[in-house]
């Protein structure tokens, strides 16, 4: 379904991507890791368009991103991206944006009020639905931007960190099973960005690590761990990817606490 092609993208003189490559299969969720300020947003842009590759290129469901306006028409109806601070009109309620982004993506009315009612008491927002989003707290505010990109039913979600932004455990465990829903039940495609290892352990088909803009691993949790040389948890394999220095780090720091 998406294929990146030897993307290279800066900001600059300062490299962001170098020469990364990965292929996302229909119905896959797909996770990218790797430390603040190594690719995974921008990475997430030119999936999603937002940005333009100094070099390479993005394929969606075999069009070209920005090769005609036919293509890129035709990919901007499949796709939905969600940026890690979505915004939102301050004077909307929370009903009104996400009736908005499902009539943008031509879901029928009969199926989108349904879904959107839905959606809103699931996420916990049916008594908030009819305030202005500028009455909402970080949580509320988050969690209106995720009922409005799940009522879009898009075969391909681009999502920068979805469990951030202040959204509550509930939230979290709602999200976690709705993603899932889509991509085992409906043959949806995600794509989504987390620092957080054991939401990534629970949720992805493969795992993409990121390090200094360059692709360092990209299989399944097992792959990883086979690559990386050893067992343990998400955290530790990532460590080990993109980091290996931080366990001796955490070793000395405890020995020297007992030396002392």
């Amino acid at each position: 379904m998406i294929r990146v092609n030897n993307v290279t993208h800066h900001y600059g003189v300062r490299p962001v991507l170098r020469d990364v490559s990965l292929t996302v299969r229909r119905g896959e969720l797909v996770a990218l890791m790797g430390p603040n300020g190594m690719g995974k947003s921008t990475l997430m842009g030119v999936i999603a368009g937002t940005l333009w590759p100094v070099s390479g290129s993005v394929d969606i469901n075999g069009w070209r991103r920005r090769a005609t306006e036919g293509e890129e028409l035709a990919i901007r109806k499949l796709v939905l991206y969600l940026p890690a601070d979505p915004w939102i009109p301050r004077s909307f309620t929370a009903r009104q944006w996400v009736l908005t982004l499902g009539r943008v993506y031509g879901v029928e009315d009969a199926r989108l009020f349904d879904h959107a009612e839905r959606l809103l008491e699931l996420f916990d927002l049916s008594k908030q639905a009819d305030s202005p989003v500028s009455s909402f707290s970080s949580g509320q505010k988050k969690k209106a931007a995720l009922c409005a990109a799940l009522v879009a039913e898009a075969p391909v979600m681009l999502l920068d960190e979805p469990f951030s932004g202040g959204l509550d455990p509930s939230g979290i465990l709602a999200l976690k099973r709705v993603l899932r829903h889509r991509v085992d039940r409906e043959d949806a495609t995600v794509v989504m960005a987390t620092p957080v290892p054991e939401l990534v352990e629970e949720l992805a088909d493969r795992v993409a690590v990121l390090r200094e803009g360059r692709l360092v691993g990209y299989d399944s949790v097992e792959g990883l761990r086979q690559l990386a040389g050893g067992g343990g948890s998400l955290d530790e394999v990532y460590e080990r990817l993109v980091n290996p220095q931080v366990m001796s780090r955490i070793e000395d720091y405890f020995g020297a606490e007992r030396r002392a």
